[in-house]
């Protein structure tokens, strides 16, 4: 069984002063790059690092050839290391991501990064949808706060939300340490 790791959309916009700030994204940003290294270490030609570019500038992030889409200083890509372009949430969807995991024999796929709620969530469903076995490393993913109908849902319960019905019959979800365990 080939593993790889799937590192989604950990780019500079979700940072302070970015255009779509994320919650705590440096705390998740460190956990990511601690399972970043120890693919480097232990599975190198596995690595996928997803990048958003917004097809439609009324996103107003991930903008093309801005700063903000560029992929941040801490999981940034090494040179022999994959890099996926996207233009959806779902980083399959348009891509060549599932075809250079299948030529290269991946069968596990590990999913990091951010938006929870959106790209994580939707690229953790393709891969199962896909027949990828799929774990989530929940604490090496952030997200923001919600609103609808007038009420705000925190950050927190937005991650736990998602990460809960993710984890309850979909894929497997652990702790970065748990996993570099």
């Amino acid at each position: 069984m080939s593993t790889a790791l799937i590192i989604v959309d950990i780019q500079n916009d979700y940072f302070q002063h970015g255009r779509m700030e994320l919650v705590n994204p440096d705390k998740a940003a460190a956990n990511a790059a601690k399972v970043l290294e120890y693919f480097r270490k232990n599975n190198k030609e596995n690595i996928f690092h997803v990048q958003h570019i917004a097809a439609d500038p009324s996103l107003g992030f991930f903008l093309p050839d801005t700063e903000g889409a560029e992929i941040h200083k801490t999981v940034q890509p090494m040179e022999d290391e994959t890099i996926v372009v996207k233009n959806f949430p779902n980083s399959y969807l348009k891509t060549d991501l599932e075809s250079k995991l299948r030529e290269n024999g991946v069968t596990k796929v590990v999913v990091i990064g951010m938006m929870t709620h959106m790209c994580i969530d939707a690229t953790v469903r393709a891969s199962v949808d896909l027949g990828f076995e799929t774990v989530l490393i929940e604490d090496a993913c952030a997200t923001r706060d919600m609103s609808y109908d007038g009420k705000t849902v925190p950050a927190e319960q937005v991650h736990t939300a998602f990460v809960s019905a993710l984890g309850s019959m979909y894929c497997e979800v652990t702790s970065t340490e748990n996993f570099l365990k």
